[in-house]
């Protein structure tokens, strides 16, 4: 979607112009003569002729990761997505007036998810596997991040839903400081990363994983698109100091923190979802038809673990969508999961949610 609003947001992510025309094909720079092409529900905002030494693996890999990422379709907010999904409502109180950045978007399901409570939702990444939902109701810049094609001041809230981990420190640095520049004053924005903290209930957290490990090893499942997944992690901010250090770098003010330690999440994730997926991913029998399984998509080069992931996944969306038994069976695991937060949020620990804020005008004046 590329709705008229969006215009009025941006500026040249090359050069800093504002002067912009819009043409027939996407935006064009009067000052650098940079042209930006619209396509298919997104605009092309990639800075012309800079090379950046980070780049992430979900641009250099993309069409590899497109056949196991599964992004086109998203199911309702459920596990550890509707975790984070039911906490960035929470913390970040979207409102009907709000204009919202979700920078570093992925498949901008988290964007998607909002979009009917915000006046406008922004979803940005350097890569383009856009949900077709996201696509139908987010304004989706491919971008970078580094080099925010919007003008300063122009959202009033913001999130980062698992970016951080994946970036070198001078490239969180930038990153947080485009950020803090597109706020508004007072604007708000929460990130959701992962430090290399161990929690103080770790010993709980390692039982799960190491009754997950039994299962890996008698062949009942693998986490193989999991540690495909978190193949780039390098968590530059290894402890919840470096954390705090580079958002009040960007000039950024901490005023509310939730860690997660994932005492119930652990077994849901490494045990109970794990069993489920391989029940219900098993390959389908000659001749049989599981709604909304694309049986040409899963002849992609991925392994058979990661297959087995994907079309218990199709086959499960085709049931939450009609909101019955399995959707509320895993809304109940999704509380589950949720107690992690209440009952733990305040014990340090690897996983948190931060909620910073850019400073108004006149406290900016008294520093």
């Amino acid at each position: 979607m590329v709705p008229y609003d969006l215009y009025r947001l941006l500026q040249c992510p090359t050069c800093g112009s504002r002067d912009l025309i819009v043409t027939d094909g996407g935006v064009a720079c009067a000052a650098c003569s940079a042209d930006y092409p619209r396509h298919d529900g997104y605009i092309d905002f990639m800075p012309r002729g800079l090379a950046f030494d980070y780049v992430s693996k979900y641009v250099s890999e993309e069409e590899e990761l497109a056949h196991e990422l599964d992004y086109r379709d998203l199911a309702p907010p459920l596990l550890a997505a509707g975790v984070r999904n039911r906490t960035l409502r929470r913390l970040l109180d979207l409102r009907p007036t709000d204009i919202v950045l979700d920078s570093g978007c992925g498949n901008a399901k988290f964007a998607a998810w909002n979009a009917d409570r915000v006046h406008l939702m922004v979803g940005v990444d350097p890569a383009t596997l856009f949900a077709d939902d996201a696509v139908k109701t987010v304004a989706l810049i491919q971008g970078d991040a580094r080099r925010l094609p919007f003008a300063d001041c122009t959202f009033d809230k913001a999130f980062s839903i698992d970016v951080l981990e994946h970036f070198p420190r001078d490239v969180i640095d930038a990153y947080l400081a485009e950020t803090a520049r597109v706020l508004r004053p007072g604007g708000r924005f929460l990130v959701f990363s992962n430090t290399r903290e161990p929690s103080r209930l770790q010993p709980l957290v390692d039982a799960s994983r190491w009754l997950g490990r039994q299962f890996v090893r008698a062949g009942v499942y693998d986490f193989e698109r999991e540690a495909r997944r978190k193949s780039d992690h390098v968590k530059a901010l290894a402890t919840w100091e470096d954390v705090l250090d580079a958002v009040q770098r960007a000039g950024l003010r901490p005023v509310r923190v939730v860690f997660w330690n994932s005492v119930f999440t652990s077994f849901v994730e490494h045990v109970l979802m794990k069993l489920g997926e391989a029940f219900v991913g098993r390959g389908r029998k000659k001749g049989a038809n599981h709604a909304g399984e694309a049986s040409s998509d899963l002849a992609a080069p991925v392994g058979e673990g990661t297959a087995r992931e994907i079309r218990a996944r199709r086959r499960m969306r085709a049931h939450l969508q009609r909101r019955g038994l399995v959707y509320y069976a895993l809304l109940a695991v999704t509380l589950l999961m949720e107690l992690d937060l209440w009952l733990f949020g305040r014990l340090r620990s690897g996983s948190y949610f931060v909620v910073v804020e850019k400073p108004g005008r006149a406290e900016r004046k008294e520093r």
